[in-house]
């Protein structure tokens, strides 16, 4: 998909998030995420979502991992971040203590961990992955935290993947994120190429929650 926003015009950060916002709008207001946020669906509805953020996160934090001591990509992997742990933890308690037996990933969410290994080549491309999915929990995913606790009752183990006490403030946390892309030294055809590749990444997320809008009858709420 070609990008025709000017990417020298004002902050990158800034471009980034105007050339992203339709696919973000249409991730958001996808059908599964509708269900989800007006509280149609059971426990057992969102751990699917669990599930697969589980097999997509370990992606990210593996390309993280290899990706640490690039002088630009490393810029963007922070400790205080990683989710994995945390997901653990919820599938534990989601689950069960057999989970990593028992759990799948959908067809989509293999093909969009896969697209994740495939772009982390290069910084732009694992920074486009990362930065389409990490600040959206920090900030959106917290309505899905509430979520959890008003309806579900969950509020620890089950909801740990939205909890981000260790970032401080969220706010200045975003700030110095949105620093790091303005000041990241990326020519202006790298610029263009990461913006692709995070509309990709939002694409990746729709595909996962069509997929899992598929399955929708068998996991509405009584």
């Amino acid at each position: 998909m070609p990008v025709t926003t000017d990417v020298e015009s004002g902050p990158f950060s800034a471009t980034l998030r105007a050339s992203t916002l339709p696919a973000h709008e249409r991730a958001n207001h996808s059908v599964y995420m509708n269900a989800l946020l007006g509280g149609e669906l059971s426990l057992e509805g969102y751990t699917r979502l669990a599930i697969q953020y589980y097999f997509i996160y370990q992606a990210i934090e593996q390309a993280a991992d290899k990706l640490a001591k690039d002088p630009v990509a490393g810029k963007f992997v922070f400790e205080e971040l990683r989710r994995l742990p945390s997901l653990e933890r919820d599938l534990e308690h989601l689950v069960g203590p057999d989970w990593r037996e028992t759990v799948r990933p959908l067809a989509s969410t293999e093909r969009y961990a896969r697209r994740v290994a495939e772009a982390s080549h290069w910084s732009g491309g694992f920074v486009a992955h990362h930065y389409t999915r990490y600040l959206g929990d920090i900030a959106g995913g917290q309505i899905i935290r509430r979520l959890l606790e008003r309806k579900y009752g969950v509020t620890e183990a089950g909801s740990l993947f939205y909890h981000f006490d260790q970032l401080g403030s969220a706010p200045r946390f975003r700030d110095n994120y949105r620093e790091q892309l303005n000041a990241a030294p990326w020519s202006e055809d790298e610029r263009a190429r990461l913006i692709e590749e995070a509309i990709v990444a939002f694409e990746c997320n729709i595909a996962v929650f069509d997929e899992l809008a598929s399955e929708l009858d068998a996991y509405r709420a009584a």
